[in-house]
């Protein structure tokens, strides 16, 4: 009988997928690259991209938001969205980064994400009103009811984070935070990021945040929202100990 050595599985690569406004990105940036789309030239309408490319309008909008937000499109009321006239080198360069933004280290995005989460709890105790308050409140209630039914409820979870950051009234904080809730949706999914039950804790961690800000105390919320994020950094450094969950499929 033949003897077959095993192949480690260490020789095989985990295989990345790509969201569809990353495609999108990756596009643009050929075309930037080709000549064909040149700065000052307008993009088509989002509704002719999405039949294009076969993708709902959502995707459009997020890939467009990323670009406005470094410069590389500008939308005007009426006239619709255009490259930005920089150098051509300079825009391949925008676009590289946005595409490699969180990819590689979920643990440095966690670390600018936790800075910028802890503002705006402070600011949205502040400037909260009391109907956003009853919003925030139904938020953390559909997170709860996922963790009553042993779920992660990972959306539910981020869409709470979301709230605080609209709520915090600092548009450039809320752009920020919204950027890169796509990049931690995928990493903390791919990393299993609330295995041992951390979503139970991390519901714990909501309420005593929801309740500093109901309270209007900007110091207890900071508080809060920090103790929170260094707990779910250390379940990031933790998960990144062990084999990714696509990688076990």
């Amino acid at each position: 009988m033949e003897n077959y050595e095993q192949i480690s599985l260490n020789h095989f690569k985990q295989i990345k997928f790509k969201k569809p406004s990353d495609l999108i990105l990756k596009q643009m940036g050929d075309l930037i690259s080709s000549g064909i789309l040149k700065p000052g030239d307008r993009l088509p309408s989002e509704r002719s991209l999405a039949d294009r490319f076969g993708i709902g309008r959502g995707y459009i909008r997020e890939a467009i938001r990323k670009l406005e937000f470094y410069g590389i499109l500008k939308t005007y009321p009426q006239r619709g969205t255009f490259v930005v006239s920089l150098g051509v080198k300079a825009l391949e360069g925008l676009i590289s980064n946005i595409l490699d933004l969180g990819r590689e280290d979920f643990v440095s995005l966690m670390e600018v994400r936790s800075l910028l989460e802890i503002n705006a709890a402070r600011f949205a105790a502040i400037r909260i009103t009391n109907k956003e308050i009853e919003e925030m409140e139904q938020s953390l209630s559909d997170f709860r009811k996922q963790v009553e039914n042993d779920n992660a409820g990972l959306e539910e979870d981020l869409l709470f984070h979301l709230k605080i950051a609209k709520y915090s009234k600092n548009s450039v904080l809320n752009s920020l935070i919204s950027l890169m809730t796509p990049d931690i949706i995928i990493h903390s999914k791919d990393l299993d990021t609330c295995q041992d039950g951390r979503f139970k804790t991390t519901l714990k961690e909501h309420d005593a945040i929801f309740k500093a800000i109901k309270q209007r105390d900007s110091e207890k919320a900071a508080q809060a929202m920090k103790k929170h994020m260094q707990m779910s950094e250390y379940q990031v450094k933790h998960a990144e100990k062990k084999e990714p969950k696509s990688a076990l499929k």
